[in-house]
C-alpha cells in the first residue's frame, strides 16, 4: 500500500483544489477570477444552485443516451471545451493536451486566439478537426491571415467572440502582473519555487508564448513587443458590418459567442449564425450583468428554433449541464471546469473533468426520469418564483 495514495477525484472541486496547489498563483488566479467586484462571476454559479430538479420514480431508466450534436457535429454529450486564453500556461502544452482529451472523449475543443500553443501545433497533434475562436483585431492583415490559418488547419467552425472589444478590469491579473511567460519578480519567483511540477513541465516545452501571435503579427517578433500590441489591437469598432465581412472570409460554420441580450440574439438569428453562445465571458467582462443561466430562457424564447442556442459561464457539474439543457440550451461549454483538470493533472485531468461531468449528467438525468438527453425540458425543473423575470426591464 502506498504511503501517498492518489487523491480521489469525485467532483470538479477536487480538481480545483489540486489546480490551485500545482499551478503558479498568477495563472490560477487568471482562471478563477472575474472583473471588478466579481458579482457576475459569483452569480454565474450561485444562480444554478437556485434551480431545483424534479425527481421522477417508477420509470424505465435503462438504455440512456447522452449523444447529441453541436453545430452539426455529432458529440458523445452536449458539452464542449470552451476557448480559454493562456491554457498552455496552466500546464505545459495545455491546448494540445486538452484537444487530445476532447477528441478521445468525443466532444468539441475550441482553441483561443490567445492560446500558447498555435493553431498549427494543435492540428499537428490531433486527428480530428477542432474549432477556432477569433478575437477581432484592428490589424486587418493579421485578421485575414489567422482566418486563413484556421482554414488550412481544417477547423470545423469559427467561434467569434463579441464581448471583448475592450478588456474588463480584472484586479487579480493586474496585481499579479500576469504575463506569459511570467515576469520574474521576487514574489513571482518565490511562488514559482513552490510549483516544481509545473516548472519541470514548462522547462520541457518550447511553447511558452502566444503561438498564434508571436512571429505572425506585424512588429511582434518576441514577447517584449506583445503586450503593447495586444493592448492596442482589440477592435473597439466591431459591429455587425464587420462581422459580415468576417463571415465572408470564413464561409464555414460560424458561432457567435457573448450573446446576453434577447435583442442581440434576434439580430444574430437574422444574421444567419449557425449557433450562438449565451455567455458573459465567465463574469470577466461586464460585472453587474445577469448570469448566463438567468438570461438563457429569455434568449431561447427570443429566437425560437431559428438558431442553435448554446450556453457557457458558471457550469461546474453535470447537473449544471442538465439545468441549462432543460432551460432550452441545445448544448453547453465548459471553461474553468476543464482548466481545473488540466492544471491538476494535465491531459488525464481534462479527461477526468469530462468523466465527472458525464457521470453527473447521466445519473441526474436518470433520476429525473429521462433516458435521452435531447428529451430534457422545463418539465424536469422547479424554478424559484421570479427566477426568469426578477430583473427584466
Amino acid at each position: 500500500m502506498s504511503l501517498f495514495p492518489k487523491p480521489a477525484i469525485t467532483c470538479i472541486e477536487d480538481l480545483k483544489v489540486l489546480h490551485k496547489a500545482r499551478t503558479p498563483r498568477m495563472f490560477y488566479d487568471y482562471a478563477e477570477s472575474g472583473s471588478y467586484t466579481e458579482q457576475t462571476f459569483r452569480e454565474n454559479t450561485t444562480d444554478f444552485a437556485r434551480i431545483r430538479l424534479r425527481q421522477k420514480v417508477a420509470v424505465d431508466m435503462s438504455n440512456r443516451s447522452l449523444a447529441s450534436d453541436m453545430a452539426g457535429l455529432p458529440v458523445s454529450m452536449p458539452v464542449g471545451l470552451a476557448p480559454v486564453g493562456l491554457t498552455g500556461m496552466q500546464h505545459a502544452d495545455g491546448e494540445i493536451l486538452a484537444a487530445r482529451a476532447a477528441e478521445t472523449f468525443g466532444v468539441p475543443f475550441c482553441l483561443s486566439t490567445m492560446s500558447i500553443c498555435s493553431i498549427e501545433d494543435v492540428a499537428a497533434h490531433t486527428t480530428k478537426p477542432f474549432m477556432f475562436q477569433l478575437y477581432v483585431m484592428k490589424d486587418q492583415a493579421f485578421l485575414e491571415a489567422i482566418i486563413e490559418r484556421a482554414k488550412r488547419a481544417n477547423c470545423s467552425a469559427l467561434l467569434l467572440t463579441l464581448d471583448l472589444q475592450i478588456l474588463g478590469q480584472r484586479h487579480k491579473d493586474l496585481k499579479n502582473g500576469l504575463s506569459a511567460p511570467p515576469k520574474l519578480t521576487l514574489p513571482t519567483m518565490l511562488n514559482l519555487a513552490t510549483k516544481w511540477r509545473w516548472g519541470m513541465g514548462m522547462l520541457g516545452t518550447r511553447r511558452r508564448f502566444f503561438g498564434n501571435i508571436v512571429g505572425h503579427a506585424k512588429g511582434v517578433g518576441d514577447t517584449s513587443s506583445l503586450s503593447s500590441w495586444t493592448a492596442e489591437q482589440f477592435d473597439e469598432r466591431l459591429d455587425w458590418d464587420k462581422i459580415a465581412r468576417i463571415r465572408d472570409l470564413w464561409v464555414g460554420k460560424l458561432i457567435l459567442k457573448g450573446i446576453l441580450d434577447p435583442e442581440d440574439a434576434r439580430i444574430a438569428a437574422d444574421f444567419g449564425a449557425d449557433a450562438i453562445i449565451v455567455s458573459n465571458h465567465g463574469g470577466r467582462q461586464l460585472d453587474g450583468a445577469l448570469s448566463a443561466i438567468r438570461m438563457l430562457p429569455h434568449i431561447v424564447e427570443a429566437v425560437g428554433d431559428r438558431v442553435e442556442v448554446h450556453m457557457d459561464s458558471g457550469i461546474r457539474s453535470g447537473q449544471d449541464v442538465l439545468k441549462a439543457l432543460a432551460l432550452g440550451a441545445h448544448a453547453t461549454w465548459i471553461g474553468r471546469a476543464f482548466i481545473h483538470g488540466l492544471g491538476a493533472m494535465g491531459e488525464a485531468g481534462v479527461s477526468k473533468a469530462l468523466e465527472v461531468i458525464r457521470n453527473e449528467l447521466d445519473t441526474t438525468m436518470a433520476l429525473c426520469g429521462e433516458r435521452d438527453v435531447k428529451a430534457l425540458g422545463r418539465h424536469n425543473l422547479l424554478l424559484p418564483k421570479g427566477f426568469t423575470d426578477e430583473y427584466m426591464s
